[in-house]
Parts: C-alpha cells; sequence; structure tokens
C-alpha cells in the first residue's frame, strides 16, 4: 500500500479511500494514482503506528509541508490523523496541512475543528461554488442538501483554531462571476480563496 508519497515539494499522508462525495472533477475517477506516486488505493485502512513508521522512509528535511490528503476524506480517519500530526510536530515539528471536503463535522458527528489547534498549521476546504443548489451538483454528497451549510460552518469554525484556512475552486468547473462570489464568501468568513487547476 502506498501510505506516503511525494508531490512537489510535500510529502502527502494517504490514510483511507472513504469519502462522503462523489465529485464530478475527481481524478479518483479517471486515474489510480497522483504524480509518480503508484496506485493510492487501499487494501486497508493503515493504523496511526503503521503510517508513523512510514516516515523513517523519508528523509523529512527536505520537503515543506504533510499533507493530509490521498485518495479519500482525511477526516473519515480523523483519531489516526490527529494522532499522526502530533507525532509530526513533536518528532519533525513541520508544517501539517489537511486538504478536506469540509464534511468532516457531518462524517464524525460533531465539530471537529476544536481538535486541530496546536496539531494542524493550515486547512484547505474545497468551496468548489458560491450555492448550495450546484454545490449539490458538482459534489453528490451523501449528505444530500445540508451539505454547503455543513462546509460553510466548517469554514468558520476552522478560522478560530487554524492559522490559515484556504477555501479552493476548481479552474474551468465555474464561472468568473461564481469565482467572485465565492472570494466574498471566503472573505467574510476570514478565510483564503484560492483557485486550484483542474488535473485530469
Amino acid at each position: 500500500m502506498i501510505i506516503l508519497y511525494e508531490v512537489y515539494n510535500n510529502l502527502y499522508v494517504n490514510m483511507t479511500n472513504k469519502c462522503p462525495c462523489a465529485c464530478t472533477f475527481c481524478l479518483r475517477q479517471s486515474k489510480d494514482h497522483v504524480g509518480e506516486s503508484g496506485s493510492l488505493w487501499l487494501t486497508r485502512e493503515p493504523s496511526a503506528e503503521e503510517i508513523k513508521s512510514e516516515f523513517a522512509k523519508f528523509d523529512i528535511d527536505k520537503y515543506e509541508e504533510i499533507v493530509f490528503c490521498g485518495f479519500g476524506e482525511p477526516t473519515e480517519a480523523l483519531e489516526a490523523m490527529l494522532d499522526v500530526a502530533k507525532f509530526v510536530k513533536k518528532t519533525y515539528n513541520k508544517k501539517t496541512r489537511i486538504n478536506t471536503n469540509g464534511l468532516g463535522n457531518l462524517v464524525n458527528g460533531k465539530n471537529i475543528a476544536p481538535l486541530f489547534s496546536g496539531l494542524i498549521d493550515t486547512v484547505s476546504i474545497s468551496l468548489n461554488t458560491p450555492n448550495a443548489e450546484r454545490y449539490h451538483e458538482l459534489v453528490r454528497s451523501k449528505f444530500g442538501d445540508k451539505s454547503f451549510d455543513a462546509m460553510i460552518e466548517f469554514a468558520k469554525e476552522c478560522v478560530k483554531y487554524v492559522p490559515n484556512v484556504v477555501m479552493t475552486t476548481v479552474d474551468t468547473t465555474i464561472t468568473k462571476e461564481e469565482e467572485k462570489e465565492c472570494k466574498k464568501i471566503c472573505d467574510s468568513i476570514g478565510a483564503k480563496y484560492r483557485i486550484r487547476p483542474w488535473e485530469d
């Protein structure tokens, strides 16, 4: 199983293949890897201890960030993720980031943002679109219509506990006018707005 993999100057942690969404633009629909990673489909979810042991195989000093993002939603493996984040901070003192769909509170049935305090430096949340109806069309969340509002609320909570909160949309999936609306949402929350390239 590929648990840790490199993308540019960062080391990514592939913890789970579970995800409550089936995004129309998700690269999982057309490929099984990112860059030179090899297949990111897991035969089972690795334990926190297994993940921590993988770090010894890499020169951690050369990476800018440790990023919790693989072929699944990292908050689906919340306890293991927090355990590994704590290990990364204590052992390597590296910056940490979560790339998330922002539905972790629905996944875990509670507000998880306070748990990130002191462990996570950046949370990058997939905003995707400025309105709930279009969001559901793009993301196809199993949680249905409440997903958009839950994602926005999650972002507001993260701003309280995480130094850097970024909300993203995918280039080519929405109009320039919608991008302006997304920027307004981010400004009102106190998050940064980023348009990320679409990867096929």
